[in-house]
């Protein structure tokens, strides 16, 4: 395995600091009454519930910096607004699972009686039972449910793993695989790479293997959005996207997208927004990928918590030198 370039540490913490100044300052607006009016219910919803994941991570990572004090506060206040759970119901959906995720999102501090009635609801309805769902949602709820300390029926993080797309990766084609579910899954075992993810050797090595591929194809797309999620899986599953080969490409890329106002202007080359975008089109373009970039960067530059050995260097051999508010 190759050693850290010390300009590109340095190209990883810009990149790093520029999109979490961009969510900072940019935070406010969607909580204000603007953004009530200019964006659809669903997708500010569900912004507001990733830039709740974001501050989660973000006080774990770096509590004291500046820039999260304006994000975190938008949450703190969408978190006690009354209007705001009847919100999460607007597309039936997504309502079940937006419920679990403002339960378990919640910031220290804010329990309004809204919250208390959120795991009673979803476990007399069966969302918190296996009850027919597939393994990435059945994933993504016991994650959330996990993360929100409420009792469930859910299957295990092993058993969900060994009927995941993940775990048959290794045998499909890279254009055969879905990103985000792959991601995603990679996320969810880890916690976003605070914990191991319980794979035995050879699974993670074959994992880092697929995550690798999927990152050296996100790249020669362009696809910003994608590229940056897989960047930060590799780094979930033991792996220093600072070393491998599609990692550097990855973060070199998104550090060349970078605008000088700190946003990834898109969720891929294809995707920027025009140059004659509206402030509000500019947001809803460069939303999601500026956040997503942020989380990444944040926890890969912030050190490796929870003692995850790296994934050993043969997991790097077979490969050669990679949700939207609209």
């Amino acid at each position: 395995m190759g050693t850290r370039s010390a300009g590109l540490e340095e190209t990883a913490k810009r990149l790093s600091s520029g999109t979490r100044r961009w969510v900072g300052r940019h935070a406010d607006y969607l909580g204000s009454p603007a953004a009530h009016a200019e964006l659809p219910t669903t997708p500010r919803v569900k912004a507001l519930l990733q830039l709740a994941l974001l501050c989660r991570f973000w006080g774990r990572v770096a509590p004291a910096d500046v820039d999260l004090l304006a994000p975190a506060a938008v949450v703190d206040r969408t978190w006690r607004r009354a209007d705001f759970p009847r919100l999460l119901t607007a597309d039936p959906r997504y309502a079940r699972q937006f419920q679990l995720m403002y339960a378990a999102l919640a910031p220290a501090g804010t329990v309004p009686d809204a919250h208390h009635g959120v795991p009673a609801r979803l476990e007399a309805d069966g969302f918190l039972a296996p009850r027919r769902k597939s393994p990435y949602l059945h994933l993504e709820t016991r994650f959330y449910a996990d993360l929100a300390g409420v009792g469930h029926r859910l299957a295990s993080y092993r058993e969900l793993y060994a009927c995941s797309l993940l775990a048959r990766a290794s045998t499909l084609r890279v254009a055969e695989l879905d990103v985000c579910e792959i991601t995603h899954t990679v996320f969810h075992l880890s916690e976003f790479g605070f914990r191991d993810p319980g794979l035995t050797d050879d699974e993670r090595k074959r994992a880092v293997r697929v995550v690798e591929s999927l990152t050296e194809h996100c790249v020669r797309q362009g696809a910003w959005d994608f590229t940056a999620k897989l960047v930060l899986a590799q780094y979930c599953l033991g792996a220093d996207p600072l070393r491998t080969p599609s990692g550097a490409a990855g973060i070199r890329m998104l550090a060349d997208a970078l605008s000088p106002d700190g946003a990834i202007p898109g969720r891929s080359v294809t995707e920027r927004a025009a140059p004659s975008a509206t402030p509000v089109a500019f947001f809803r373009s460069a939303y999601q990928s500026t956040l997503g970039t942020a989380l990444a960067m944040l926890i890969v530059t912030g050190g490796r918590s929870g003692g995850l050995p790296p994934a050993d260097a043969s997991a790097m051999s077979g490969a050669s030198a990679m949700g939207s508010v609209r």
